[in-house]
């Protein structure tokens, strides 16, 4: 078995911690370098649902894609949510890593992963790293359909392939508009209006979208907006990072299991729908 430092190196050079953005906080929260490492669990957030779920599975190794501290704490105190995240791992010999800005923009990377999820055809990042000399790897991805399709149909594909959560799909411009090309961005993604417009795709899929910047774009033009769960556009990134070390385990002999969690932890827990008119539209739409 290999121990957890040959691990943590396998996957900073999937992921390489410089490549994060200066605000982030990836890399090693917890784990003792020397320690084996047996089975690995992949999730998006590393809240005590996770946590626990590791301890049941015999994890020694929990990577997950938001940091469990981002602004810093002054303690890890088991009264305080996160603390007891700490208290759990480290009682349990559970190591956490984190690869969160530096897995947004890597080739392949999370908008890879959920381009892939709709079966969408990759044409090659949104916004392009300047330092990739080959233009495959930045933040986001557009895409191109097989096929047009309406718009009704394609938040229709965005409900059936990725995870379910309570939100939802929420879907921002005419419904029977024929859509050929897509922008796609896992997690938030409503500081990318520009870059979207500028690519002339047809609808951007991402998550986040807040009222006053969806509501600018449309007025500037007719770009449609497909607005998923945060957690539900990350997700399909776990599976893809879990298959890429399952490929660096069998190339160095190291026998890992890999697991991917399907623990729910968006936290949105339910949804009331609008009483609204009936529609020939499969997407339901408020009134004006």
């Amino acid at each position: 078995m290999p121990r957890l430092s040959e691990v943590i190196t396998a996957l900073d050079a999937l992921w390489p911690p410089s490549r994060a953005e200066q605000w982030d906080a990836v890399g090693t929260v917890c784990g003792d370098p020397d320690a084996e490492v047996s089975r690995v669990l992949f999730a998006v957030d590393p809240v005590q649902d996770i946590v626990d779920e590791a301890v049941k599975l015999g994890a020694d190794l929990v990577v997950t894609h938001h940091p469990l501290y981002l602004r810093g704490t002054t303690t890890v105190e088991a009264g305080t949510f996160k603390g007891r995240v700490v208290h759990t791992l480290i009682k349990n010999d559970i190591a956490l890593h984190v690869a969160h800005t530096n897995a947004d923009t890597a080739d392949p990377g999370v908008s890879d992963a959920l381009a892939g999820a709709l079966d969408l055809r990759i044409t090659g990042p949104l916004v392009p790293d300047p330092t990739d000399p080959e233009g495959r790897r930045g933040l986001g991805r557009l895409c191109e359909l097989d096929h047009p399709e309406t718009l009704s149909a394609f938040a229709a594909r965005a409900a059936a392939r990725l995870p379910r959560t309570a939100q939802g799909i929420r879907v921002a411009g005419d419904p029977e508009a024929l859509v050929r090309t897509v922008a796609v961005s896992g997690g938030s993604g409503d500081s990318l209006f520009d870059q979207v417009r500028a690519a002339g795709v047809d609808v951007f899929l991402t998550a986040d979208l807040r009222h006053h910047p969806v509501s600018e774009a449309r007025e500037r033009g007719p770009l449609a907006l497909v607005d998923a769960a945060h957690w539900a556009t990350e997700w399909p990134w776990c599976e893809q990072a879990a298959a890429q070390l399952d490929a660096i385990s069998e190339r160095h002999g190291w026998g890992l299991r890999t697991h991917v969690s399907r623990t729910v932890t968006d936290p949105w827990t339910a949804h009331a729908p609008s009483d609204v008119p009936s529609s020939p539209s499969s997407i339901s739409g408020a009134p004006n």
